[in-house]
């Protein structure tokens, strides 16, 4: 798509106030603006900051030790060791060594966001990326691993987790002057550095290690933190997603941590002006975040949580509903077995707030924190209460099952399902109407291909946004919408579900959905049975006589499989895979129009981007699942390719045996 095009659809389907906003932040940048006006409130803030004040309620030691138990509280243990010998594991991937220093000389910050400076190598990403991927560089300085050796200190007394984080963090400062270097380009990473060194300063306080002139160095830190956060807040402002609601969150914090600092009622003001107001936008009327992506509305929730434990303000009563709907929506996607949730959307590894031993992917610390504190309700307890705790959310009102809240999900006896259809009103993370995720006591079984990059070269360039690799059918090879560019989604339509009420005994649940474009109609009904089998039907109808290629996709996991063929009543095929998983037997039996024949339909099986069955070559980025950023993993792509013209109708059934 041309610049020009891609422009005038943009400032049609997203409005001018973002392109405003994003419009002035440039010409700070290009103009020097920044950089000048940087320096001089660098001058002011590196004056002697006034002493922190403590913000935090600590919840009782003996509370989390009885919570949490023996295994947990060695797993945490062995964490923070692990930090303690310099490793940390980002994106809850393997470890790698904690780089807080660069070598050579760092520039202003403002060279490495407009591209004068290249940014720093980076040593251990993965050999996809041939350039440097700033996330890389930014994980380590948000300091969660400060979390993790915080919570060890408290539950310990150890000291050598509190010298460890003293060691890391003046490590940073040294090697990271204000404003210069990459750690500093990002309002966001400055943001969460923040609130994770607030969070550690109260924690670390009572710690020989923690002497005056390091707690008065960490305070002058948050200070200039603060200052350059507030300085690009416009550029937040036009992003309109999770940079504002994290540096708003910040703003707000450091309002509170230095209530003698002359900025102080600025920040305070600033912060929550703008986190309210992003609270009460960015979160729709069903609950979904603006995003379109569980891993930031985890983020946004985090924010949401951090602040309702610090805050000393009342939350506005729209802010209260914004915050129970979205609470709600990430409760009604959690797996009950394995406490995680569909892989929807953008998945960028961001876990801010590890206040849990819980896996990565285990949600169920945020949505029982998010349940005590905006639905008054909650999981039943586990291990996974220690966030809540954390935060000072203790166990109130009544247990619920995340089948409790209505959603577009399905649900069987031992199995669930999500139907994906939303609205858009900003920019989408995936290309993803009508995706089906399918879970089995705990297993996901249709699922969703994840982010893996944003920024590695062709063709890692955030390729699985694609509809192609999501569980729906696409036509003629195109996608549902239009990629204009790394982040930039175009021409985004609106898909509606609804659930069929049934008289059919044998029928637990029935949703159908639907979208229409200028040429195409596609309608889904997915049926869930009383004896855990599951039917998908696809029906799709083009608007010309034409032949058009029709593409039914599922991505499974990567199990022992085995493919049969059988024929249909009206003598076409039937294709029969047969998974084999850790809980018994899965069938996957894909029965095309009854109208076509065997000829009219070829079926391919890609598993790491290698056809394993069938002809034709495979996309590199094809039977692959990232679970979290950088990281992948084989899977087991299965496409049914049919000719036809007009219309066609695909069946998909899904069966388990234990």
């Amino acid at each position: 798509m041309s610049s020009l095009r891609a422009a005038c659809k943009l400032l049609f389907q997203i409005g001018p106030r973002p392109l405003v906003l994003y419009a002035l932040y440039r010409l700070g940048l290009k103009s020097g603006h920044y950089r000048r006006t940087g320096t001089r409130l660098l001058r002011l803030a590196s004056q002697d900051a006034p002493p922190l004040r403590f913000i935090f309620h600590l919840p009782p030691r003996e509370t989390l030790v009885a919570l949490l138990g023996a295994h947990p509280l060695a797993e945490l243990f062995r964490q923070a060791d692990e930090i303690v010998a310099g490793n940390v594991r980002l994106f809850g991937g393997q470890p790698v060594p904690l780089q807080l220093a660069f070598a050579g000389p760092l520039q202003h910050w403002t060279a490495y966001e407009s591209g004068q400076a290249p940014l720093p190598a980076c040593s251990f990403q993965p050999a996809d990326f041939s350039v440097t991927d700033p996330k890389f560089l930014w994980e380590p300085a948000r300091f969660g691993w400060a979390f993790i050796l915080g919570r060890a200190y408290y539950l310990s007394g150890n000291e050598n987790y509190a010298r460890a984080f003293w060691h890391f963090a003046e490590t940073f400062l040294e090697a990271n002057p204000p404003y210069l270097g990459p750690h500093w380009m990002n309002g966001q990473e400055a943001a969460l550095r923040l609130m994770a060194l607030a969070w550690a300063a109260h924690v670390f306080a009572a710690s020989p290690a923690s002497t005056a002139d390091r707690m008065a160095r960490l305070a002058q830190s948050i200070v200039q933190h603060a200052v350059r956060i507030a300085l690009t807040l416009v550029y937040a402002r036009a992003q309109d997603n999770n940079h504002l609601i994290s540096e708003s969150a910040a703003l707000y914090t450091a309002g509170l941590l230095l209530p003698e600092h002359p900025q102080a009622a600025r920040w305070r003001a600033l912060g929550w002006r703008w986190l309210n107001w992003a609270f009460q936008h960015q979160i729709g009327s069903y609950g979904e975040y603006i995003q379109h992506s569980t891993n930031y509305h985890r983020l946004m929730l985090h924010c949401a949580l951090w602040v309702n434990a610090i805050k000393q303000d009342a939350w506005p009563r729209t802010t209260v509903e914004s915050l129970g709907r979205a609470s709600a929506w990430l409760f009604s996607l959690l797996d009950p077995v394995s406490g995680r949730t569909p892989n929807l959307g953008a998945n960028d590894g961001a876990l801010i707030l590890p206040l849990a031993v819980a896996d990565f992917a285990d949600y169920r610390p945020t949505v029982q924190a998010a349940a005590r504190a905006f639905l008054k309700s909650g999981l039943p307890s586990g291990p996974w209460d220690e966030m809540a705790l954390w935060l000072g959310l203790p166990a109130v009102g009544e247990t619920l099952e995340p089948g409790d809240y209505l959603a577009d999900n399905l649900r069987g006896r031992q199995s669930w399902a999500y139907l994906r259809t939303t609205t858009f009103k900003s920019r989408l993370g995936h290309m993803d109407q009508l995706h089906l995720d399918l879970w089995w006591r705990g297993l996901n079984i249709a699922q969703d291909a994840g982010t893996y990059s944003y920024n590695a070269p062709p063709p890692w360039d955030n390729p699985l946004t694609a509809s192609h690799v999501h569980n729906t059918v696409t036509v003629d090879e195109r996608e549902q919408m239009t990629r204009a560019g790394r982040f930039m989604t175009l021409d985004w339509f609106p898909a509606y579900v609804k659930t069929i009420l049934e008289t059919d005994e044998r029928i637990l649940q029935r949703m159908r959905a639907h979208y229409k474009t200028r040429r195409l109609r596609h309608e889904r009904t997915v049926t869930v049975y009383t004896d855990e089998h599951w039917l998908v039907a696809d029906k799709l109808k083009i608007s010309d006589k034409a032949e058009h290629t029709f593409r039914l996709h599922w991505l499974l996991p990567d199990w022992e499989w085995r493919l049969d063929h059988a024929a249909a009543d009206g003598g076409g095929a039937v294709f029969i895979l047969r998974l084999k998983s850790p809980h018994g037997g899965v069938t996957l039996r894909l029965i095309p129009d009854n109208r076509l024949s065997a000829s009219a339909c070829r079926l391919t099986i890609v598993r790491a981007g290698e056809v394993v069955y069938g002809q034709g070559k495979a996309l590199p980025y094809e039977g692959w699942v990232s679970f979290t950023y950088a990281h992948k993993s084989p899977a087991l792509s299965l496409a049914l390719a049919c000719w036809a013209r007009e219309s066609i109708t695909f069946l998909s059934e899904f069966k388990f045996s234990a």
